[in-house]
């Protein structure tokens, strides 16, 4: 699992430095799933529920699943990144929200505070822990700045299959569920909207927008409770 999601590190930085206006959605696919490729690794999304593409590419009000296309990317553009990797049996995961040139400050604040979001989750990623604990720390540290966690997804564990039980919410009280043990790997994901919480997914079947409009950012990172503490798998 380090080595698949060290691939998926090494990618997200590749697709990030690709990330500018001018350049399509459909473009940093085809460079995920080639650098993939180069690793002897399957884009593990590809194929999913019949998802056709390697990254999941939301912008702006799109919270996920957005599908890669021919859209052009603008200055001012946020742009969420999910990719997943299977290599050697394994699964490893992360997303990021990049901004597309110059961005607002009322969008770098949104990204600034949902990835600072999943940091102080993962620092609940430690054996003793019980499972809401994670969740807790992602609504008290987003809803204390104003903003909104979705609620109808989650994060997972992740193994030898990319979902596995058991599910993260990003919200809930701390001190219940699944106490977390070493050798547990979790992707833990918050998905953080600048207004309120509701999403709607299109009729394509898979993108998933905020009900009103909007901005809206995903931070995700593979992280293994070991006796030492979390270690984030998917970080450079």
């Amino acid at each position: 699992m380090r080595v698949s999601s060290r691939m998926v590190a090494e990618i997200l930085s590749i697709i990030r430095q690709h990330v500018k206006p001018g350049v399509t959605t459909l473009q940093l696919d085809e460079v995920a799933e080639s650098e993939a490729v180069r690793r002897g690794a399957k884009a593990a999304f590809k194929g999913y529920s019949g998802f056709k593409h390697a990254i999941c590419a939301s912008i702006n009000s799109q919270v996920i699943h957005g599908i890669p296309s021919k859209r052009v990317l603008v200055d001012g553009d946020i742009l969420s990144v999910d990719f997943g990797i299977l290599y050697d049996g394994f699964y490893g995961d992360a997303a990021l929200t990049i901004p597309v040139g110059r961005i607002s400050a009322t969008a770098q604040h949104l990204l600034t505070t949902t990835s600072e979001s999943l940091y102080a989750a993962i620092e609940f990623a430690r054996p003793g822990n019980r499972l809401s604990d994670i969740s807790h720390a992602v609504q008290k540290y987003v809803e204390g700045r104003g903003y909104s966690v979705v609620r109808e997804f989650v994060g997972h564990g992740i193994g030898r299959n990319l979902h596995e039980n058991p599910q993260i919410p990003n919200y809930g009280a701390p001190g219940k569920g699944v106490r977390l043990k070493p050798g547990m790997v979790l992707a833990i994901e918050p998905m953080i909207n600048e207004k309120g919480p509701g999403v709607v997914t299109l009729d394509d079947g898979w993108t998933t927008v905020s009900l009103d409009g909007g901005l809206s950012a995903h931070f995700e990172h593979t992280v293994a409770v070991t006796e030492n503490g979390p270690d984030i798998l998917t970080l450079l």
